[in-house]
């Protein structure tokens, strides 16, 4: 493990300390990119507006038309958090603004993903019967076929979605996302549910503008932030200034107790305190709740979780995805028990060792293979790809990456050298997945494998780690630490990592599962401070040498009534 320092713009950092930005944030906010004061700027008036996101306003009127027509509207979502939450505020936005709206959730393990032929059918028999529009969220962008079936049984599709366009762009009435060619929007990294969250700010600019509501009566789509929020830090998109705001004012929504009935039952079963919410808790305890549903049942109950009004149903629904969720931490245990096995014998830090990793196993479990490549991953610090049979015969694949290694690019290439190996495959740079053909795992991890030999230098297989450097002691405060708890930190602006050498004066397991530890802080000479910290390293059963130079974060920890700072361990040098 190697510490990079990250190195702020100085002149940015002077800019935003004479702004009036602590000293330690304006720091921590230029070595993240900051230039301007106004890029923290967190208030609704800077958001981007909807008239720059080419589609929103066209997407705006053929909605306000059916709305004015009476015609039927049936959301196609996504089986992941953002899938979900884009979902509910798509129902409860269209509702509000008097859509007759229903929605279907694809199944991960017989439909598959996105608007696939096979969910056109399952449309065609929805309950509510046939829609005259299909409106996808978080999918739709490569749904080629499903939108060309649709439109044979005479359904119009509105495709909003934000993951990168294949070669062939869908025929859809109107697509909405900022991926696609000639789209201008600056906030390329929208999650789906911002991406439907920007539909309907543009949908309610129409009917004011058709006199349907006026500034008093329209709808408050702002009570909807705090599902974008959810869904935006759940799907680990990187946090610019754009995605930032909608997050700051998701969570300012929750922390003032003004949230979803099923955001709040959410926070109640994961043991969260809604008035010191984080983003932390969003992408950690919220999100893997909401998840667990698409991975081993149906994102139905997830859906139906952040859309009732019902408090006492949405509780009960919480609970459900709870026990789905430790079932999904069981199954997911036993799989990183066998993949690590399966490294064992492979020396990977070795010269000339495997610069990509592709695993698979009869009996995994398809729901919780994508866990399982990011932790080999983070683990390993190399691209991974972890497969498991599909129901339809297949292999189904997802993989994670690393800085440098542009996965859906890796898989197109694997494609276009192996034809006939992938039959379909999407994603981002960081994340993405495929299906195989039922034989195809072995020349899929050669194929993967010589990818990752051109692509990346052996340097980059070194695992780094950024940190922000030392931190002054003058700050090492409980009221620091609630200061930093309170910003926005997330994919693509880090939170923050400090360095450290310390003097281990005491170590001990706790529940032969943690460590805990007393250090003291070591200057520059290599003297020790007076001050004793208490220092936890969740996961982590090997004890620290005397002296270790750390990376760590700063947390408040209660006791007794009395708080206190402690450090975080992430990770240790050398």
């Amino acid at each position: 493990m190697q510490f990079v320092l990250r190195q702020p713009d100085p002149r940015a950092q002077h800019r935003l300390q004479e702004a009036g930005t602590h000293p330690l944030l304006a720091q921590l906010f230029a070595a993240r990119g900051v230039k301007e004061a106004d890029e923290l700027e967190l208030a609704l008036p800077h958001l981007l507006p909807p008239a720059l996101l080419k589609g929103a306003e066209a997407a705006a009127v053929v909605l306000a038309d059916a709305i004015a027509r009476g015609e039927r509207l049936l959301i196609v979502a996504d089986y992941d958090c953002d899938g979900a939450t884009a979902c509910a505020v798509g129902l409860r936005g269209l509702r509000a603004m008097g859509a007759a709206v229903s929605y279907l959730v694809p199944n991960r393990f017989t439909t598959g993903y996105g608007l696939s032929p096979a969910v056109v059918e399952l449309a065609l028999q929805h309950a509510d019967g046939k829609p005259d529009w299909i409106v996808t969220v978080d999918n739709g962008i490569a749904s080629v076929e499903g939108v060309a079936r649709a439109r044979e049984q005479g359904i119009r599709v509105l495709v909003t979605d934000h993951h990168l366009p294949g070669d062939t762009l869908p025929e859809a009435e109107v697509i909405v996302n900022p991926n696609q060619p000639g789209c201008d929007f600056p906030s390329k990294s929208i999650a789906g549910v911002g991406v439907m969250f920007y539909v309907l700010l543009a949908l309610r600019s129409e009917l004011r503008q058709r006199g349907v509501f006026d500034a008093a009566s329209q709808p408050r789509l702002d009570a909807l932030l705090d599902l974008v929020a959810l869904g935006t830090v759940a799907d680990v998109v990187r946090l610019d200034a754009n995605n930032r705001l909608l997050v700051a004012q998701g969570l300012k929504r929750i922390r003032d107790g003004r949230m979803q009935p099923g955001v709040a039952a959410l926070l109640q079963v994961a043991g969260r305190e809604a008035a010191r919410v984080n983003s932390a808790d969003l992408g950690f305890a919220l999100g893997p709740r909401i998840n667990a549903a698409g991975r081993l049942a149906d994102m139905t109950v997830g859906i139906e979780c952040l859309a009732t009004d019902d408090p006492a149903r949405a509780l009960q629904l919480a609970q459900l995805l709870d026990t789905f969720n430790r079932e999904r931490r069981s199954i997911e245990d036993g799989i990183k028990a066998e993949a690590l096995a399966m490294l064992e014998g492979l020396d990977l830090g070795a010269e000339g060792s495997a610069p990509a990793i592709s695993l698979f196993a009869p009996n995994w479990h398809e729901g919780v293979i994508g866990i399982v490549a990011g932790r080999i991953k983070d683990r390993e610090h190399r691209p991974t790809f972890v497969f498991a049979p599909a129901e339809d015969g297949t292999l189904r694949g997802s993989g994670r990456s690393i800085a440098g290694f542009h996965l859906r690019d890796a898989l197109d290439l694997v494609s276009k050298r192996e034809p006939g190996l992938l039959l379909r495959f999407g994603g981002h740079a960081m994340a993405a997945g495929c299906s195989l053909v039922d034989d195809g795992f072995e020349r899929f991890r050669a194929a993967f494998a010589q990818v990752a030999a051109e692509w990346l230098a052996p340097a980059q297989l070194q695992r780094r780690i950024e940190v922000d450097g030392p931190l002054p002691a003058q700050w090492l405060l409980p009221e620091m630490a609630s200061l930093l708890a309170a910003q926005v930190w997330g994919q693509g602006f880090a939170a923050p990592l400090f360095s450290a050498r310390v003097q281990v004066r005491q170590q001990r397991l706790l529940g032969e599962r943690h460590l805990k530890a007393k250090v003291r802080l070591l200057d520059s000479e290599g003297a020790p401070g007076n001050a004793q910290f208490d220092l936890v390293a969740w996961g982590r059963t090997d004890f620290l040498p005397d002296e270790a130079r750390i990376a760590y974060r700063l947390e408040s920890n209660t006791w007794q009534g009395i708080t206190q700072v402690q450090l975080v361990l992430e990770a240790v040098e050398g």
